[in-house]
């Protein structure tokens, strides 16, 4: 195989990879948009910030904080 060979193999792989690569982006398009579609049939998710019984971290946070203010001022 010389110089010549391998060049002419490289255009055709590259000629192919130039004509898949339509196809191959719009298939994982389309695997994106099915896992988006079946995550909104399942309904809203657990770990939600919409859900009222868990507060959220920054929440729990601040709560801990201002709690610690109010004892550590009543003190003597």
């Amino acid at each position: 195989m010389n110089a010549h060979d391998a060049l002419d193999t490289l255009a055709v792989l590259g000629v192919f990879l130039l004509m898949a690569l339509p196809s191959l982006i719009g298939h994982a398009h389309d695997r994106r948009i099915d896992r988006q579609l079946r995550r909104a049939e399942q309904g809203p998710d657990q770990n939600s910030s919409s859900n009222d019984t868990e507060p959220s971290t920054a929440t729990w946070y601040a709560d801990g904080r201002r709690s610690k203010k109010l004892v550590s001022s009543c003190t003597p």
